[in-house]
């Protein structure tokens, strides 16, 4: 005698398949392009090739283990070091710039005396939507004094305009896209967690006598403090990150070398020099800082970006 199972027990076991079910394509997904590439950099990252005799014929080149040799000489290659202190300097000069420039902007925009806010607000995000190969392309030309017009102008005025691209100013000038691409962003950020302070607090403020820029000071920008650590900690990973400006800029100026930044050295090691196992470890070696230094920030200010949410 066979005993059937009841049809709220049934479909009480398949919904328990229910969630799974919907997370399949995304997991499936993740694993196809994200987990498994990042595997196989791992794996590659502690391989190497061995080359017998004179490279030449079938065998003279196989694939042996490495260890942490592609490591130690990443950590060690003078370029990889320079790379590094040269991305830092970036990151000095841009994140503290664009994140000024963005809570100024979200500030002036959530004023009342502010006129048009929306054309204001999109012309101010509009540069983030343009693609930074484009947006490097567009201030490379303008960079350029034969073709500049800014150039023209000053030599028509009779003033020495320095060249943006040489080695004194270069940094400066990729910090300059990042700038005029970042702020957009970081001001819609800024500016959603603005509009989302109760107007209550404004019109007690104001009863008490408080000016807007006081109310600025201690209401507004007190209360937008985790959204501005968020923006700095995505301007963070996108500084260590910085790829598209200093290439496309590259052919334009001999002052930009193939290794200026961390992951300009990777697709040097990795296209240039077919070397793709000590590309793999420098990558593997940015992806633990980036990582690294997020989860240390995070720790060192989550009291004060957490403390609303746990009140």
């Amino acid at each position: 005698m066979t005993v059937q199972t009841p049809p709220r027990a049934r479909r009480r076991r398949s919904g328990r398949f229910a969630p799974y079910v919907y997370l399949a394509p995304a997991m499936t997904l993740f694993a196809l392009f994200l987990a498994l590439p990042i595997g196989y950099a791992l794996y590659l990252s502690f391989r190497t090739v061995k080359v017998s005799g004179l490279g030449l014929g079938k065998g003279a080149r196989t694939e042996v283990w490495a260890g942490f040799d592609n490591y130690a000489r990443s950590l060690t290659d003078p370029d990889f070091i320079d790379s590094v202190i040269r991305v830092a300097l970036y990151g000095l000069v841009l994140v503290p710039v664009m994140l000024g420039l963005a809570l100024l902007f979200a500030l002036l925009l959530d004023s009342k005396r502010t006129r048009g806010r929306g054309f204001s607000r999109v012309s101010i995000f509009l540069p983030y939507a343009v693609p930074a190969v484009i947006a490097s392309l567009l201030w490379g030309f303008l960079y350029l004094p034969r073709v500049s017009p800014f150039y023209y102008v000053f030599d028509k005025i009779g003033w020495d305009a320095p060249d943006i691209l040489s080695s004194q100013w270069v940094l400066f000038a990729i910090a300059n896209i990042g700038l005029w691409g970042g702020v957009g962003f970081n001001m819609i950020v800024i500016y959603t967690a603005l509009k989302a302070i109760p107007s209550e607090l404004y019109e007690a403020a104001r009863l008490d006598g408080a000016t807007e820029v006081q109310i600025a000071w201690r209401i507004k920008i007190p209360v937008v403090t985790p959204s501005l650590i968020l923006t700095f900690l995505f301007s963070m990973i996108a500084t260590l990150q910085v790829f598209a400006e200093p290439m496309t800029l590259r052919p334009l100026t001999n002052t930009i070398s193939s290794t200026w930044s961390p992951l300009m050295k990777v697709y040097r090691d990795a296209f240039t020099r077919d070397d793709i196992y000590s590309a793999a470890a420098t990558s593997v070696i940015i992806a633990l800082a980036t990582f690294a230094l997020s989860f240390g920030f995070l720790r060192l200010v989550q009291r004060r970006a957490f403390s609303q949410e746990n009140s």
